[in-house]
């Protein structure tokens, strides 16, 4: 194994470079030693853009469920590819960070756009996936089975607050948008006033 060492993992600092396995061998490898120390290690992944109380709350559910919590995060061409071309509104970059601090994620990597969707859990094979109800472009991939033979244990979340980021982006859009009419009918009005009043 390459420069990543399991007791600063999990000794409970941010340790970023320990923490943040973008490389797909040293990935493998430090799985492979995490499980030889009898470790049981569970996978989720997402984008965790504008990261939020559900996103926490979601990721100490995951890791109540194992010993090692693994988040795969969608780089930005692939949150672009999956979310539409605004998205993400944090870069991957801080993305990654904000996940780092969390207390409860023990190592973050990379989903890039190249891979398809079960590249990260043909790789890692975890003892538990969890997955969010709210994840639709995977339902159908779960339903069929796909992924059984890689993991032990399939587990799906429901959403662990009553907001999300979608939720948040489109009140952020329409405030927005309600404060735009507002400024452009004050303009209009003033300019019409003007050229009543000559």
């Amino acid at each position: 194994m390459a420069k990543h060492t399991i007791p600063k993992i999990l000794e409970g600092k941010t340790n970023f470079e320990d923490r943040f396995v973008p490389d797909r061998a040293e990935l493998e490898g430090l799985v492979q030693e995490l499980k030889k120390n009898d470790l049981k290690v569970v996978l989720t992944q997402g984008v965790f853009d504008l990261v939020h109380e559900g996103h926490a709350l979601y990721l100490e559910a995951a890791k109540s469920h194992g010993d090692v919590l693994i988040v795969g995060v969608d780089s930005d061409e692939f949150t672009k590819k999956r979310k539409g071309p605004n998205r993400p509104i944090v870069p991957q970059s801080e993305r990654v960070k904000m996940l780092i601090h969390l207390r409860h994620v023990d190592i973050v990597t990379i989903r890039e756009a190249k891979d398809d969707i079960g590249e990260l859990i043909r790789l890692i094979k975890p003892d538990v996936l969890i997955t969010s109800s709210s994840t639709e472009d995977f339902k159908k991939d779960l339903g069929a089975g796909t992924y059984n033979g890689y993991c032990g244990k399939i587990i799906t979340l429901p959403p662990q607050a009553t907001t999300s980021t979608t939720a948040r982006i489109r009140n952020l859009t329409i405030e927005g948008a309600e404060k735009l009419a507002a400024e452009l009918k004050k303009l209009t009005e003033e300019f019409i006033g003007k050229i009543r009043n000559g």
